[in-house]
């Protein structure tokens, strides 16, 4: 693991570096998650192992920094993204986002478009959606109580990346993905760069979506798996991924 000053306060975001070919491929993993329990499987796999790879954990989760004195919000994660990339001279990256880290792969494709060659979301948040158990909590008594409420909705296989993250940080990033969180569909349809979608199969709400079909973006599916299918078939999902950045080039 590696860190790069991102800020405020001298804040470090975490990565993993895997040396290769090609430009970079920058994996964004979702609330309450890390990249390296994520993609590291899926980056061992034909097609996408030998890639110079750069694995990032969001302020707040993983191994990197929790500033309290970060808003947490989808475009404040994807500035902090773009100040990592830039501290680290990538440019024209891969960007593979996941759940919450697709809102933010799209906002830091509108941002910063230099840092974004193609873009891969899978199954993205791209709007506002209900969030009742941070909206049911303050901070302080999220911080306090609700923080272990949502431990014990999640499930087992999340709760153990989530039991990683900060507390405040989980607060105000789920709250990030519900009211106040700005709609990125149209952004999405209206970005220069390729972009392309992966979704898994017992999910089924992206496959035929019109708008995307319109707009030429394509939507590869990985059967059998549901919104973590890099955690259901590690293969089947570098599978996809490398059909995806085949058909965004």
């Amino acid at each position: 693991m590696k860190h790069v000053e991102v800020g405020p306060d001298g804040a470090r975001m975490g990565y993993v570096e895997l040396q290769g070919d090609g430009p970079a491929l920058v994996y964004l993993h979702g609330l309450g998650s890390c990249s390296v329990a994520y993609f590291a499987r899926p980056a061992t796999e034909p097609g996408v192992a030998g890639r110079h790879v750069l694995m990032l954990d969001l302020l707040g989760f993983g191994l990197s920094d929790r500033p309290a004195s970060f808003g947490y919000t989808v475009t404040d994660h994807a500035d902090a993204v773009a100040r990592a990339l830039d501290a680290l001279g990538v440019t024209g990256a891969d960007v593979v986002a996941h759940s919450m880290g697709g809102g933010i792969g799209v906002a830091l494709a509108d941002r910063r478009p230099d840092l974004v060659g193609r873009l891969v979301l899978v199954e993205p948040s791209l709007h506002p959606t209900p969030r009742p158990i941070p909206e049911s909590f303050t901070e302080q008594e999220y911080v306090r109580t609700g923080f272990a409420v949502r431990l014990d909705d999640a499930g087992p296989q999340w709760a153990a990346t989530m039991r990683l993250a900060d507390p405040l940080a989980m607060h105000r990033s789920e709250l990030g993905l519900g009211a106040s969180m700005p709609v990125l569909d149209d952004v999405l349809l209206d970005l220069p760069m390729p972009r392309a979608v992966i979704e898994g199969g017992l999910s089924g709400w992206l496959a035929d979506d019109p708008r995307l079909r319109a707009a030429g973006i394509p939507v590869h599916v990985v059967p059998g798996t549901g919104h973590v299918m890099m955690l259901d078939d590690p293969a089947g999902f570098a599978r996809a991924l490398v059909a995806a950045l085949a058909t965004a080039a």
